[in-house]
């Protein structure tokens, strides 16, 4: 008599490890352990930024709408509105001290991006010269504003290079008072901070450049383009998201220049190279109207926010692009 055999259970499924194991209910705490994490990690730099960024623009924006002296400085500041606002119309400095900055603007931005284009254009091939000149450029570019400014007052001086040059060839009898004349003082320290801005320049369209491909220029030299039309037809059009860029950097440069001002001209002769940084200067730490000087540092951060919304705007703009 043969005895049945009992059945035999079914294997148990192999269970998942531990660490494979995961329930909708422990992603989301996941992704708020991981949220946590990156605040962490963050928080150092935001305090940073609130302690030496916000919390100077808040109290500038105080300063501007207050009468703030020597005096006063440390004690309670006296609300008066737009009064520092209408003072520097209605007596003209600020008025004169944007149509300064204006032109000033004008010439280092143009300067800057059209020689910049034309420095980048003559270095795109690679070879010993070129990369000289782009290591001379870099140091040119890199060297403190105060050195810089410095050589450059010597070199414009009575005595400096570029008068010697004029007054020994015969060209002029007299030395040129490039520091001196109200109107030559301007235009000199413009160029000075376009020279200093065009190495940057020439870098970022030359690696703009750089990124055409070879194919593109070969098949314009087999149709028969000349040097003039591979610039315009090919090279211009290949930067013109990056002169974009370009452009608002300079134009921000351009409006927050002071150094040089005070190393060569200190805002003379008379008030000849009063911009808005440098009569904000004058305002709040020669004459000590704090107020006064707050507000017209006021009018320059207005318009160079501006001109960072802008840059903003174009670079989302290139990002959706590519």
């Amino acid at each position: 008599m043969t005895v049945p055999l009992a059945p035999t259970a079914a294997p148990p499924a192999a269970r998942p490890p531990l660490s494979r194991r995961s329930t909708s209910h422990d992603r989301p705490r996941r992704r708020g352990r991981t949220a946590q994490v990156r605040l962490l990690f963050l928080a150092p730099a935001a305090v940073f930024l609130a302690f030496f960024s916000v919390f100077p623009l808040i109290q500038l924006l105080r300063m501007s709408v207050s009468t703030v002296r020597a005096a006063s400085l440390n004690g309670v500041w006296k609300f008066v509105g737009l009064d520092n606002f209408t003072a520097g119309f209605v007596s003209g400095e600020s008025t004169q001290a944007l149509y300064r900055t204006g032109i000033f603007v004008l010439i280092v931005t143009v300067l800057g991006m059209v020689v910049g284009l034309g420095a980048a254009i003559a270095l795109r091939t690679t070879g010993r010269w070129s990369g000289a000149l782009l290591a001379l450029m870099v140091f040119v570019w890199a060297l403190p504003p105060v050195v810089n400014g410095s050589v450059w007052k010597f070199l414009l001086g009575d005595a400096g290079l570029f008068n010697t040059l004029l007054v020994s060839s015969g060209i002029r009898d007299t030395a040129v008072p490039f520091l001196y004349d109200q109107y030559a003082a301007l235009m000199a320290v413009a160029f000075v901070n376009a020279f200093v801005v065009i190495p940057f320049n020439a870098l970022v369209f030359r690696a703009a450049l750089m990124n055409i491909s070879p194919e593109v220029f070969e098949a314009a030299a087999l149709d028969g383009a000349s040097r003039w039309q591979e610039i315009r037809h090919i090279m211009i059009p290949s930067v013109r998201s990056t002169t974009l860029v370009l452009l608002v950097l300079t134009i921000v440069y351009g409006f927050r220049s002071f150094d040089f001002i005070y190393v060569m001209t200190y805002g003379g002769p008379g008030t000849a190279t009063n911009t808005l940084p440098f009569l904000g200067y004058l305002q709040a730490f020669v004459r000590y109207d704090f107020g006064r000087g707050a507000a017209t540092s006021v009018l320059a951060v207005v318009l160079v926010l501006v001109l960072a919304a802008v840059y903003a705007r174009s670079i989302r703009r290139e990002e959706s692009e590519s």
